[in-house]
């Protein structure tokens, strides 16, 4: 059974990468968006601000708001601040990760936290997040490519998949959720959310092009081989654990695993119509609370479980 530390730090490495490539992402297509001085461009960064919890919106500039979701350190969810607490906790399991994911995440690091970082940032938004996705995929990719896949990569996988089923299912809560204005209907602002989701090509493959709002929804809820749809993350999520769980007890208490079990059926066997008439907000609030239930558990089983439960008897 892998230490309890080690374990938190390696989720959390896996949490905070996913955090950090989605609010570059966010406002890479927001900052794109509002390039036309349109109303698509004005929902787009409604949208992606909405997703982060940013309630003041049109109180900034779109640039200055992308600025602060990447460069502001005061704000504990920015870009950098994420890439830094995913260095702090690699660097205390270095053992656990390959020198090829080290490097990878370390160069990422020098890179936003550099004293020129916000001049670079001004001077090309665009190609400076371009960077940052691209160098979170090229971690990523080596951490799949080059570390063994046990316990110390299966932790790593849960806390990016968890991270990115909360991400998603509130993204999609923002442009679904029912409520007077909340609709959205305009050709740009669908294919700016499918690009928020990094689900534009994987999209059109499938419906060619035909953007509408009942199909990006059924897409990324229910899509079974786009991996930033639900249905695929939380199977994801439930078989990481199912292996992890193999060397715990449960000690009588509903385990991770199980939770993560109970949600991947729930979005198997749901479809669109009866998410339609239920109202989406319901099952992607439940996504929210269940990943919330999901991130308690993993805590109470392999992180801060009492003593004697890991005893000899």
């Amino acid at each position: 059974m892998m230490l309890a530390r080690v374990a938190d730090s390696l989720y959390w490495l896996g949490r905070y990468m996913e955090r950090a490539e989605h609010l570059s992402r966010l406002s890479s297509v927001m900052l794109n968006a509002t390039l036309d001085q349109t109303d698509a461009g004005a929902q787009a960064v409604w949208i992606a601000l909405s997703a982060v919890g940013k309630t003041e919106i049109g109180a900034v500039a779109p640039f200055e708001a992308a600025r602060s979701l990447v460069l502001d350190r005061s704000d504990h969810n920015s870009v950098v601040s994420s890439l830094a607490r995913a260095r702090e906790n690699a660097r205390q399991v270095r053992d656990q990760i390959t020198t090829e994911t080290w490097e990878r995440l370390n160069l990422l690091y020098l890179k936003v936290t550099d004293e020129g970082a916000g001049r670079e940032f001004a001077d090309g938004s665009a190609n400076f997040l371009h960077d940052v996705i691209s160098d979170v995929h090229l971690f990523k990719g080596a951490a799949d490519a080059t570390m063994s896949h046990g316990e110390s990569w299966r932790f790593m996988m849960v806390g990016m998949y968890l991270e990115r089923a909360q991400l998603v299912s509130s993204l999609l809560e923002v442009c679904f959720a029912e409520g007077p204005g909340r609709e959205i209907n305009d050709h740009i602002a669908l294919v700016s959310l499918l690009r928020m989701a990094c689900a534009l090509e994987p999209y059109l493959r499938v419906y060619t092009a035909e953007i509408e709002p009942r199909h990006i929804l059924e897409f990324l809820v229910f899509d079974e081989d786009f991996p930033r749809s639900i249905r695929f993350v939380t199977s994801r999520i439930e078989e990481h654990l199912a292996v992890l769980a193999r060397h715990t007890e449960a000690n009588g208490r509903t385990g991770p695993e199980r939770l993560a079990g109970r949600l991947k059926a729930r979005l198997q066997f749901a479809d669109l119509d009866e998410l339609q008439a239920q109202g989406a907000s319901a099952l992607l609030t439940t996504v929210v609370n269940e990943c919330s239930r999901i991130h308690e558990a993993i805590y109470e089983t392999f992180v801060a479980y009492p003593l004697e439960m890991r005893l000899p008897a």
